[in-house]
């Protein structure tokens, strides 16, 4: 069999799946009722230079077998011990790699045998990504966050801005946060100004109301998972997950109170987040920490010019509050003390030239936990303008250990503002000035509501370098239709080792580009 090139197999699958191309399928449904199938496609992730999570679902009890190669015609596969999928976890399976050789396409493959009737057998279901470089290359990854939300559901476009991601033939897409809308029921129909409709084609029971029950947080995985974009990425392309509110409730915290809220007959804010988490980790190829099973935030190593850091800026947080305190207390953080820990001395650790954070939420916007007032901090920043306070004082010891500890090239990535923009944080002109200047780029949302523009809190003295987001007379909360969906393309040089990221939208028109050169220790 011929070979085909890597982007060739990118292309077919970005257009419409891989059926046809080398005989390889994406879902294949099988016509024979009796054999099993695979129901929402294949997944990798969290991919280092010797490993790589991967993903599927079948559609009853199962032994799945495994086929790892280095030739999409899988002329020599190294075959795994099978793993089964049974309903305790909605028949995913998900299995870490190992022993891969650097900067090598794999190829993986999954056959499901019945196992009532081990004899019946599924049609293959296939996959690739790239493992990361030992030395140094060119890198390609893009980012953006915000999947489903507010009521904007599969039309028939799809989410397009996946398939677009696709084309660029990233090495991974991170994926920031607000992955799916738990707390976003969707109608058949959504009235759009001028009479026009946006019709969601495709639509499930679970998606028809706030999730609370483990089934329905997994519903909402699922719905994301029925749309031919995300699976065609799915497909080529490593997601790198990280959380933040919408996997739960909007703004959750433990401060989140529901007793007022008709939709939700589960008030338990705490359970909610249980079996949210729980369905995140089995809907998503993030890596499992046995030292902490559950977490989400991570490192992964991406060659000598690249490592990122995932944080979870949701689940070690205080209480939704004014975030005013003076000093740091558990109540006043987002990061919590043992994130923080980790953090500082992962980056005081890292040989990578570039050292991206993967936030999953904005360093310098205010976001309001009581929109419609103006108060509560939900993110980091307080409003006030003022020396840093609350949720800041963590941000501000984080910043100054990063200077202090001579930590250079961090580059900050983070959706959750559903617009895109460039900002770069400069201590002359900030309130908190023990710190170096860095870049913080804002991408999303991917297919949900267009929001913003967000005003700045001036503690970290955010300069905006670049915007797109609704105009006045557009207003707020535009359906995908209207084109403001965005994501982000970060290219690192193997050669110059600079870093030029670019803010694109859904339809790939660049609207913004900056190359950053690299600090090189004396």
């Amino acid at each position: 069999m011929n070979k085909i090139s890597r982007r060739a197999f990118v292309e077919s699958a970005s257009a419409a799946g891989l059926v046809g191309v080398s005989g390889l399928a994406l879902p294949y449904y099988s016509r024979a009722s009796q054999r099993p199938a695979f129901t929402h496609g294949i997944q990798s992730g969290d991919v280092d230079a010797t490993s790589g999570v991967v993903w599927t679902r079948t559609d009853r009890p199962s032994r799945v077998m495994f086929e790892v190669s280095s030739t999409e015609n899988f002329a020599n596969p190294l075959r795994l011990a099978p793993l089964d999928t049974s309903p305790a976890s909605d028949y995913t399976v998900k299995r870490l790699l190992t022993d891969l050789t650097s900067d090598q396409d794999i190829f993986y493959r999954m056959v499901a045998a019945d196992l009532a009737d081990i004899n019946a057998v599924s049609e293959p279901i296939v996959g690739r990504f790239r493992t990361a470089p030992a030395s140094k290359r060119d890198i390609r990854f893009a980012w953006s966050g915000d999947t489903a939300g507010q009521g904007w559901g599969i039309d028939d476009t799809g989410m397009k801005t996946y398939a677009t991601i696709g084309k660029h033939t990233p090495d991974f897409f991170l994926h920031s946060g607000d992955t799916i809308y738990a707390d976003g029921p969707m109608k058949d129909e959504v009235e759009l100004p001028g009479g026009s409709k946006w019709k969601n084609k495709v639509l499930i029971d679970e998606k028809r109301k706030v999730a609370e029950t483990l089934d329905e947080y997994r519903g909402q995985w699922k719905y994301n998972m029925m749309d031919k974009n995300v699976l065609g990425l799915n497909a080529i392309c490593p997601t790198f997950y990280q959380w933040d509110d919408h996997e739960v409730v909007n703004n959750w915290s433990d401060s989140k109170d529901l007793s007022a809220d008709d939709r939700y007959s589960e008030k338990n804010i705490h359970v909610l987040a249980a079996r949210a988490a729980r369905a995140f980790h089995e809907m998503t190829t993030i890596r499992y920490e046995p030292s902490e099973p559950g977490r989400v935030y991570r490192k992964i190593s991406y060659g000598p010019l690249l490592e990122v850091f995932f944080l979870d800026m949701r689940s070690y947080r205080g209480a939704n509050g004014p975030s005013m305190q003076d000093t740091m207390t558990p109540q006043s953080r987002i990061l919590g003390e043992q994130q923080m820990k980790w953090l500082k001395r992962e980056l005081a650790n890292s040989n990578a030239t570039w050292k991206i954070i993967a936030a999953d939420m904005p360093l310098g916007l205010i976001v309001w936990n009581d929109a419609t007032n103006k108060a509560g901090a939900e993110a980091v920043s307080n409003g006030d303008n003022g020396p840093a306070k609350g949720r800041e004082l963590e941000i501000a010891d984080l910043l100054r250990y990063i200077k202090n500890a001579g930590i250079t090239n961090t580059v900050w990535l983070t959706a959750d503002v559903h617009y895109t923009a460039a900002h770069y944080y400069n201590p002359d002109k900030a309130q908190f000035q023990d710190f170096n200047p860095f870049w913080e780029f804002v991408s999303g949302p991917l297919h949900a509501g267009t929001y913003g523009p967000n005003d700045f809190d001036m503690t970290f003295g955010p300069e905006l370098k670049f915007i797109k987001a609704p105009t006045a007379e557009q207003g707020q909360n535009l359906p995908p239709s209207a084109g403001l969906q965005f994501f982000g393309l970060v290219d690192i040089d193997g050669a110059t080792e600079q870093m030029t990221v670019r803010l694109m939208d859904r339809d790939d028109n660049e609207l913004y580009k900056v190359t950053l050169d690299p600090v090189h220790s004396a």
